[in-house]
């Protein structure tokens, strides 16, 4: 069964999280040395794979008492607020930083399907364990809908490296990575306030 209420906010709070992440600048920098089809192609499906095992994750631990479950997505909603605001202030000055990084990673020739051999290998390694993966966890915790979950999920990952790979540079002028970065934060702090409120039944889950 499908929740598309469930869905939607997953997608835009990972949306919101992913954006000013590393993985918009990497797939930013690899579409303008190969096809973007073929990068987006890669890059998605190494989301397919992390965002599936973070569901698996978040099943699991679901599987525990429902105050332990609780108290963990509240946890991970704010160590991921904290990390978003924390880094906020230098979010645009790492993107240089990160466009290096990621440039040096694709620098190979390669073509056709090596391409997304190549890209999924770049992002699976960079993104592994990062703040979407937790979060995407934590999410499964709070909704107990994780094929909902995945798929908003997953949604919203193709989305950003999308606009990575067809837009990238030009986005980048129309926005600054710190004040996304801001957002993601609020909006992580906002869902660990709400995970208190149904904890101490201030109002139902």
């Amino acid at each position: 069964m499908l929740d598309l209420t469930t869905m939607a906010l997953v997608f835009g709070a990972i949306f919101l999280v992913e954006l000013p992440d590393k993985t918009f600048i990497a797939t930013l920098v690899m579409s303008t040395r190969f096809r973007p089809l073929l990068v987006w192609i890669g890059v998605g499906l190494a989301f397919l794979v992390q965002t599936l095992v973070a569901v698996v994750a978040g099943g699991l631990l679901a599987k525990l008492p429902t105050t332990p479950v609780q108290l963990v997505a509240i946890a991970m909603f704010l160590i991921g607020g904290v990390i978003l605001l924390k880094g906020a202030a230098g979010a645009d000055a790492e993107e240089a930083e990160t466009e290096e990084e990621f440039a040096e990673k694709s620098n190979r020739q390669v073509r056709g399907w090596q391409i997304v051999s190549m890209c999924f290998g770049i992002i699976f390694l960079a993104e592994w364990g990062d703040l979407s993966q937790l979060l995407t966890a934590s999410m499964v915790l709070k909704y107990g809908e994780p094929v909902s979950v995945f798929l908003g999920a997953w949604a919203a990952l193709l989305a950003v490296s999308a606009l990575g790979a067809a837009l990238g540079r030009t986005l980048l002028t129309k926005m600054k990575l710190s004040t996304i970065r801001r957002i993601g934060g609020v909006v992580c702090l906002v869902l660990a306030l709400v995970g208190i409120l149904e904890l101490t039944g201030v109002f139902g889950g």
